[in-house]
């Protein structure tokens, strides 16, 4: 009888205590619509404008210290209007990466976006993306530079889903807006690497070179800063170290051109 009478009570406490939470639970707590929230911040704020600046991080994942300290350094300054993560905030696509990411970037004192990286597509990493920040392919106009922001991580998804998407990309130079005379295109894994789909690299660059000036590219994923004309074209494309690395980049665009710097924290 005893023993029965423990065992029962130790079924309802394990009940009682059970706690419902699993890494890769979509259920999200704190803010979501990051990005649609930041990029009207952005928009109007730098509206009518002939120079901006911006940051470039990329690859936080897992370095949370150093992602509060790049905060700090980026708020130390007066000059940058906002900041651009190229994507891998997660190492293993759990929630918990994400919120915490999230809540770190939150603290900047300038508005900022997140492009997904391929970690963040790991398990349920997708889903919890796109509910915390938002859609894998968007863009936005900071004073007369539009930012094209694409989701280039072909590896991690079906041939049912395109990656780059060429429709989306269409669509963007079909309705480019007015007042916006020149363009940035922004990824993840650039051309070449091995998550972007290689048998459509050339026709990727010649799309997206059909944008009105287009300045240069930006991405992640490699880890290591380089600045490399991959097409022998003219676009360079910009590749900013992991945050581990201390440094992010700063880029300032005004109407005679641009220029960029590595900066370390």
């Amino acid at each position: 009888m005893k023993t029965e009478l423990f065992s029962l009570l130790a079924v309802v406490f394990l009940t009682a205590c059970q706690v419902e939470y699993h890494p890769y639970d979509t259920r999200i707590d704190g803010p979501t619509g990051v990005n649609a929230r930041n990029i009207a911040r952005i928009e109007a704020a730098c509206e009518g404008r002939r120079t901006i600046r911006f940051a470039q991080i990329s690859d936080t994942q897992r370095w949370y210290d150093e992602t509060e300290d790049a905060v700090k350094a980026i708020n130390a300054r007066d000059d940058i209007d906002f900041v651009i993560h190229t994507g891998d905030l997660a190492d293993f696509g759990m929630r918990d990466e994400f919120e915490r990411q999230r809540d770190i970037l939150n603290r900047l004192n300038v508005p900022y976006v997140v492009l997904l990286g391929n970690h963040d597509c790991l398990a349920t990493g997708e889903r919890i993306f796109t509910k915390i920040f938002g859609e894998v392919d968007f863009a936005f106009t900071a004073g007369d530079v539009r930012f094209v922001c694409l989701n280039t991580n072909a590896l991690e998804f079906d041939h049912d889903t395109p990656v780059p998407n060429f429709d989306f990309l269409e669509r963007q130079i079909d309705g480019f807006p007015a007042g916006a005379e020149k363009t940035v295109v922004v990824m993840h894994a650039k051309p070449y690497s091995e998550q972007f789909d290689n048998n459509v690299a050339k026709i990727f660059q010649q799309t997206i070179r059909r944008f009105p000036q287009l300045q240069f590219c930006l991405n992640g994923h490699g880890h290591h800063f380089a600045a490399e004309d991959l097409f022998g074209d003219g676009v360079i494309y910009y590749e900013c170290d992991n945050i581990g690395k201390e440094t992010y980049l700063l880029f300032t665009i005004t109407g005679e051109g641009y220029s960029y710097e590595r900066v370390e924290f």
